[in-house]
């Protein structure tokens, strides 16, 4: 599935991968930052905490450790970090997904 114009003219958000590898497009307001992500290449997400996240996949699947549990979604499957939590993610090149942060300026714009 192909994310439509009014989604990719967003602006991208500045990661620590290259856009060869993650494609991203941002929704922000002072309630939080909702990112489309489109993995590009596999990527792993290392060990990290922020405020709260919650995401859903829209195509392929994901491996997400939230606070030491590993688990596996994916397509339509939705989780849920708490503040704080500390979490990583395996994520595999075609796969799409939704996360919505707590934080409003959880990433810079490119």
């Amino acid at each position: 599935m192909d994310l439509p114009d009014m989604i990719t003219r967003l602006p991208e958000a500045d990661l620590p991968f290259p856009s060869t590898a993650v494609k991203t497009n941002v929704l922000q307001s002072e309630h939080g930052q909702l990112v489309f992500f489109q993995i590009l290449k596999d990527v792993e997400i290392p060990a990290h905490s922020h405020k709260a996240q919650w995401g859903t996949v829209l195509e392929g699947e994901v491996e997400v450790t939230i606070g030491g549990e590993t688990r596996k979604y994916g397509t339509g499957s939705s989780y849920y970090i708490p503040a704080g939590v500390v979490h990583s993610a395996r994520a595999p090149a075609g796969c799409k997904v939704i996360d919505f942060f707590e934080e409003p300026d959880r990433y810079r714009l490119r």
